[in-house]
C-alpha cells in the first residue's frame, strides 16, 4: 500500500464524517462573523467522501 495515499483518505475520510455530524447534529460555523449554512455541508461530503474513495482505491493498487 502507499502510505501517503492511505493518510490522505483517512484525512478526507475524516473531513467527510465532520460534514456528516454537522449536517444531522446542527452544528453552527461561524466565519468573520457570519454563520454558514448548513447546505453547504452536503457537497462538502459528498466531494471530501469521494476523494477519500478515490484514494483508497488508489492506496490498494
Amino acid at each position: 500500500m502507499k502510505p501517503f495515499t492511505t493518510i490522505a483518505a483517512c484525512f478526507f475520510a475524516l473531513v467527510a464524517v465532520v460534514h456528516l455530524l454537522r449536517l444531522f447534529i446542527g452544528w453552527e460555523i461561524m466565519v468573520n462573523g457570519m454563520v454558514v449554512p448548513r447546505w453547504i455541508s452536503a457537497p462538502g461530503l459528498m466531494i471530501t467522501a469521494g476523494m477519500a474513495l478515490m484514494l483508497w482505491r488508489e492506496a490498494r493498487r
